[in-house]
């Protein structure tokens, strides 16, 4: 995947008021952890998770990506009219079918020229569609288009909460659900153009490329689905998932290098997909790269599926942590297994 003519023309977020501590949810299931004996504390210990925020009840996932589309037309130079694609790219979804960009292209104001469709592959699914969106741009069938993702984890932890506190579990029958309570809930869109459509001297980010691998023999290690009315479930072999997670990353990271010819002396800024403390520290160690030029955002947002790395790359450009000029390594990796790394140009 090399790209010459594809940019970042905009980025923006929107993020829930509403804040979740680690300490608050462990104190739900203080009945279970007294029952078990388990020392408070250990979700923010485990995780390096303080706080995430979510989205009143009843959000749509569209409520939440319309809410960062707007926010990025607002910033853009390019007017509505001259989006030609519009994806959806979200874990979350309003319902099977039709797809939730129909719903969130309505909220937007987007307009009937811009072909709409859903993309979803777990944490992936943003950069799935920088990918299938550059491809069209670079090829000349579209000028511009828009990408967002709204993700609503709210149902989920309560789903998950509902069910460690009623269920009779053992210390092991808990596990598969630790991981649902680092999630959050965010929102953010892009738009991305051909170059000829940026304005004069603009320095808009540059998509270069990058490489991505998939590992499905390890599909089985985290899944999740609907239970009931707007509830979900999901559960996760986290050891398992993070052996096998960073083993592809330094799989892709190999590719990544060969199809950018970048090396990490010459990158300045990692952004990965938002996970913890201890996934984060063991990703870096096992593909050689330096900690110091991470960004991260999951002490206070935690894991907030396909928006966690993009929101993450917006946060960091805003704190002036990602600068023009700088090479940016943007590292996902989604349940499946798949990753998929791009190298953008600031």
């Amino acid at each position: 995947m090399k790209f010459e003519n594809v940019h970042i023309e905009s980025l923006a977020i929107a993020l829930p008021d509403e804040v979740w501590t680690s300490a608050a949810i462990e104190e739900q299931l203080r009945p279970l952890y007294e029952r078990l004996r388990l020392p408070f504390g250990r979700l923010e210990l485990m995780t390096g998770i303080r706080e995430r925020r979510h989205w009143p009840a009843h959000t749509r996932a569209s409520d939440a990506s319309a809410a960062a589309g707007r926010a990025v037309l607002a910033k853009s130079s390019l007017r509505a009219e001259q989006i030609e694609m519009f994806t959806h790219a979200a874990v979350c979804r309003d319902m099977l079918e039709p797809a939730t960009a129909s719903f969130a292209h309505r909220k937007i104001g987007l307009t009937a020229r811009a072909q709409i469709f859903d993309v979803s592959n777990a944490c992936l699914g943003f950069l799935n569609s920088m990918v299938i969106l550059a491809g069209l741009i670079e090829s000349g069938q579209i000028g511009a288009g828009m990408i967002v993702s709204g993700e609503n984890g709210r149902p989920l932890i309560e789903q998950t909460l509902a069910h460690l506190t009623t269920a009779p579990l053992n210390r092991n029958e808990i596990k598969p659900y630790f991981a649902n309570l680092t999630i959050g809930s965010g929102a953010v869109a892009a738009i991305l153009c051909h170059r000829s459509l940026l304005p004069a001297g603009s320095r808009a980010p540059r998509l270069i490329g990058g490489a991505g691998r998939a590992a499905t023999q390890y599909n089985d290690l985290c899944q999740g689905d609907t239970h009931g009315a707007e509830a979900l479930a999901m559960q996760t072999d986290s050891e398992q998932l993070l052996i096998a997670g960073v083993g592809l990353a330094r799989e892709t990271w190999a590719d990544f290098t060969a199809a950018t010819a970048w090396d990490t002396a010459g990158i300045d800024r990692y952004i990965c997909h938002q996970v913890g403390s201890v996934h984060r520290r063991k990703l870096y160690e096992t593909v050689g790269l330096d900690l110091a030029k991470d960004f991260s955002t999951f002490e206070t947002l935690g894991n907030m599926g396909s928006a966690s790395l993009p929101v993450t790359l917006a946060l960091a450009a805003e704190n002036s942590a990602v600068k023009p000029g700088d090479r940016v390594a943007l590292l996902g990796i989604g349940s499946g297994l798949n990753c998929l790394m791009l190298g953008v140009e600031w």
